[in-house]
This record gives C-alpha cells, structure tokens and sequence, in this order.
C-alpha cells in the first residue's frame, strides 16, 4: 500500500453534534462501558449506549419479537439476544473458516447461519455471556467482527465472476487490502473480546476516524463488467473494472450511492452512484481513504437520517466533491472508460474458470442455512465443504460458490452438489430473489420478508405460467422495511414492509442494477399484491417487445417513470 497523507481540511466548522456524535466522541474510542454491560449478570441486555456502540464492533442487540407479548404478561424482559455479523471482505473463505463457523453457531448461536447481501455471515440469537467466546473461537481462524456494522466503513464487497480466475484474486486482494486499510484501530475490540490489557485511550488511536467516526456507515465494492452482481451504484463508493481479458487496467469510480430511505419523510431517498472518472489500479487505496475522509469532514452529524455520503455529495453538489476530491488528492482523475452491464444475478450450475478448474454456485434462498426435522441441510452442506479443497465465496445474492474445483474432483463432487441443489429446490424466481431477515429479531422491521417471501413466489410463479412466462428472469427482492437492506430499490418487482401483511410495491428498475425503480402501490395486502401482478403480467406477455426485460416494459407502458436520480424516487 502507498503511504496516504492523513492531513484534514476542517475549516469547514461543524454543526452541534447530534446524540450520537456526542456519544462516540464521549466513547473512548468505542470502549463505553461495554466491559461492563457484558459482567452485569441481572439482565441479557447491555445498555442504551452500549447497544449503540457495539455495532462498531459487528454485534447488533435484538430481541425475539415473536415472543414479546407473552414475555410482557409474565413480567418478564424481552427474550434478548444478539446478532453478530462476521468482517468477510469479498465473501471468500476456506473449508477450516466455515466448519469453525458452523461449529459456532451451534455452540453459541441458534444453530444456523446466514449468508447476507454484502457477501458474509450473520450468527443469530447468540446470548450476551456467548459473545467472547464467540469472538474469540472466529479468532482461531483468523475471523472477526470489527467494522461489520456501525459508522464505519462496512465490509469490502467484491464480485465473484468464477470465470475470471486471475482477474477475481486481484479483486479479492484489493477488497481485502481496503477492508485492512480502514478498518478501525481502536483497542476497544481486543481489550473487550480478547481480553488483552487495557490501554488508555489517546487522540492518535483513530488515525483516520477520529473520535466521531463516520457520520454513517461507508460502503465500498469492486465489480466486474458485464456482472453488476454487488449492485455497484448502490455504493458509496464503488470500483467498476476496466480489463483487457483478465487484464486489470484500471477502475472507474462511481460515488454516491445507497439505499436507505424512510416512510413520510421527502428528505431521504435511495441514490445510485455517479461515475467521476478512471484510475490506475495502484491508486485504489488513496482514492478510498480520500473519498472516505470527506464523508467524515464534511458529512451531516446534526441530522443522522441525512448523514449518508449520498446525501453530502446532493447537499454540496457533485462539482464541488470533484474539486475537493482533486485537491485532496493532489492529480485529477482521467476520463471514465467504457463499460457495460446486463445482469445483477448470479451464474448458476457448473462454470470453468480461466484456470481449467470448476466452480458450483448453490441456490440458497435468503442465504438461511439450518437444519430441520425434514432435511439436515446444515449437516450435510457442512459434510460437502470438509471435502472441499478450494475456496468458497458467498455471492452478494446470497448463494455459495464451491469455487476451485480441480478437473479431477469434480466427477466426485458433482453428484452430491447437483443432489443437494435438487433437495434445496428452487427455479427462475427463486434465483432471482433476494429477502432481508426482518422479524422476528430485526428491531426495525414493520413486516415479514424471510419468513414470507417464500410464499408469495409460491403464488406468483402461477401467475407467470398462466401468461407463458415461466421460464422469464425477473428480479424480486423484498424487505421488512424501507432502509432497504435487500437493495428492493433497484428490483424489477420490489417490496417494502409498512405493517404486518403490508407492503410498498415498486416496479420499473433494470436488470442492470443502472435504473431505480419508483412507487406503484402504497400500502396493499397478499390480495391486492397479486390481483396487481396478474394485470402486469397479463399486459407485458401481450405486448412485450423482443428480448424486452420487465421492469424496462413497466417503464415503457407508463405504469411507473424512469428514476435515475434519488431525488426523482420520491417526486
């Protein structure tokens, strides 16, 4: 990595800190009094602030909202419990990291794991006195939680294009290289979960955070043409491959994205990133780190639901953050080359890298990896990967990759892969499908989507087969709420939860991940959701035009307007 000059330009004077700016700048470097939350033996819960300041350090506090009521009668305190997301740059592990995984997860957690969008796993309804033990048994592999969530640079997503096998490692290189790069310093991690001694905080142990961190979260990935499977411009800062072959020439450099908006609020809209120029690839880090300092500088810390990089970037204008950028920088960035997308999915089946040897990318639907009274589908995933020899790579549509797969192991691995992917079931829909974990313990969740998306395809699929559209790609993703954590915003087909059974219904987005989608129906039931879709269905079967994708035909026919911009999402 070349060395970066860490200098600040904060002449800019910033506003009264909001709560939680005020919080992180009282944390010492994230520590709080987290050690102590941890030894207090009367509740399963951490304080208010705590719970705050332990996203920084990957784990999320919830509660089983399935239970609430019942717990209320008998007086008792929510059934708590935390998820822990695991930092994974570019989603690639070994057989070793996975099997002490899923050792976990039955040791500490619900028994299963869960493969996210941004290509890593969650652990779910891991109790409070687990959490050591947890963080520290990932630690034996080399794993860890820091920066997986919390206003910081979030995990580095990577695509996973198995047939560029040369290009894909140097991918994966610089997500991993980025992820180290600005992944955060402080003490606080190891002193809480390592149990190494207590330093005292100082002014120097945040390089390039600070005491305040980020304003919001940061995220950054690196995608392939003509694949767009990490939904490149939902990014904050996304680097887009210009290659000759496998040939890595440069990246454009798209800024500006995300997804997160809320209900009734004008204010906050998804954004896709803008392309402001190409670099040469060893100019990755500087770009990022720089990109990354004037989302800290200059971000909004008054109003944390206008705090995201997309929104500084619509605040001070696109011209003004090319020239700060520059200056910062010292060198301008070259014009952007041409690129072109045609998909967000994922390859599935049998696919041979550049490098003679096979991957097998496995449908999971939503990424849930359990086991059941009817299928140990845990287990034997788990029996399958100890005989592995290569990598794995999550997708950022949450499937796995057997990726690696020397010619002479293949014939032995085909059968149980292809026999495990015929048990997991699953078609076109499915494949195209992408849902957050909402209820029961996302806290933030208004309805169902995991638990409900499954059969609401069921009836969908029905739907298309009656217009001849069985075998047609569409993409649906669902979410539990509007922060959008499934990317629905740029689906063909996307839902937003609004209340239990209700849902936004969305069209108009490209399967190119390089349009939003907008608005169709506010607020509708199961009912209505599909008395709806059967009308869609039945008129684009009429009167699509050759080779003309579903959301492009939704556009076309006036059902929603085109959306680029974020600002026009809501209008």
């Amino acid at each position: 990595m070349s060395e970066i000059d860490r200098s600040r330009d904060l002449s800019q004077p910033l506003e009264k800190l909001g709560p939680n700016e005020t919080l992180k700048a009282n944390s010492r470097f994230l520590r709080g009094t987290i050690a102590e939350s941890l030894q207090d033996p009367i509740t399963g819960a951490v304080t208010d602030d705590d719970t705050k300041l332990m996203k920084f350090h990957g784990i999320y506090q919830q509660d089983d909202r399935d239970l609430r009521d019942e717990r209320r009668q008998q007086k008792l305190e929510p059934a708590y419990q935390f998820m822990v997301r695991v930092r994974l740059p570019g989603g690639v592990c070994t057989p070793q990291q996975w099997r002490k995984l899923d050792e976990l997860a039955d040791r500490y957690g619900d028994g299963g794991l869960r493969l996210t969008t941004r290509q890593t796993f969650q652990f779910h309804g891991v109790l409070k006195h687990n959490l050591r033990l947890l963080i520290q048994g990932m630690r034996e592999v080399g794993l860890d939680t820091i920066a997986a969530c919390g206003d910081d640079n979030r995990g580095v997503m990577c695509a996973v294009n198995p047939h560029l096998s040369k290009l894909h490692k140097q991918l994966h290189e610089l997500a991993r290289d980025t992820s180290a790069l600005l992944r955060p310093r402080t003490g606080a991690y190891s002193e809480t979960w390592y149990g190494e001694p207590p330093a005292a905080a100082n002014d120097g142990e945040e390089p390039v955070y600070g005491p305040t961190y980020l304003p919001r979260k940061f995220k950054i990935g690196f995608a392939v043409p003509p694949v767009n499977d990490i939904d490149i411009f939902t990014q904050d800062l996304g680097f887009i491959a210009i290659r000759d072959g496998e040939e890595l020439l440069g990246f454009n450099v798209s800024v500006g994205g995300g997804m997160g908006r809320q209900d009734n609020n004008n204010k906050t809209y998804p954004r896709l990133g803008d392309v402001i120029g190409f670099i040469e690839p060893g100019r990755v880090f500087t770009v990022a780190e720089t990109v990354m300092g004037i989302q800290r500088d200059f971000g909004d810390r008054a109003d944390r639901q206008h705090a995201r990089f997309k929104y500084t970037l619509d605040t001070h204008g696109l011209d003004w953050f090319k020239t700060t950028l520059h200056e910062r920088l010292g060198f301008e960035l070259d014009p952007p080359r041409p690129f072109e997308f045609d998909t967000q999915g994922d390859a599935f089946g049998w696919q041979q890298g550049s490098n003679g040897n096979w991957h097998y990318t496995l449908l999971i639907q939503s990424g849930r990896i359990r086991d059941s009274a009817h299928f140990a589908f845990k287990t034997e995933l788990l029996n399958l990967i100890v005989e592995h020899e290569g990598e794995l790579r999550i997708t950022p549509n949450q499937n796995l990759v057997f990726a690696n797969i020397p010619p002479g192991r293949k014939t032995g691995m085909q059968q149980q892969l292809e026999a495990l992917q015929r048990r997991l079931g699953g078609g076109r829909l499915e494949q195209n499908a992408i849902a957050c974990v909402a209820l029961p313990t996302c806290g933030l969740a208004m309805a169902e989507s995991e638990r409900y998306l499954p059969d609401l395809l069921g009836k969908i699929r029905p739907l298309l087969e009656a217009n001849g559209l069985g075998d047609t790609d569409i993409t649906i993703r669902m979410s539990g709420c509007p922060n959008g954590c499934s990317r629905p915003y740029v689906a063909e087909i996307g839902f937003t939860g609004r209340a239990p059974g209700k849902y936004n219904l969305y069209l108009g987005a490209d399967r190119r991940g390089q349009r939003l989608n907008k608005l169709y129906r506010e607020n509708i039931g199961e009912k209505q959701i599909l008395e709806e879709l059967a009308k869609l269905f039945a008129h684009y079967a009429k009167e699509r035009q050759p080779d003309e994708a579903f959301g492009d035909f939704t556009v076309r026919a006036g059902y929603v307007a085109a959306v680029r911009h974020g600002r026009e999402f809501n209008d």
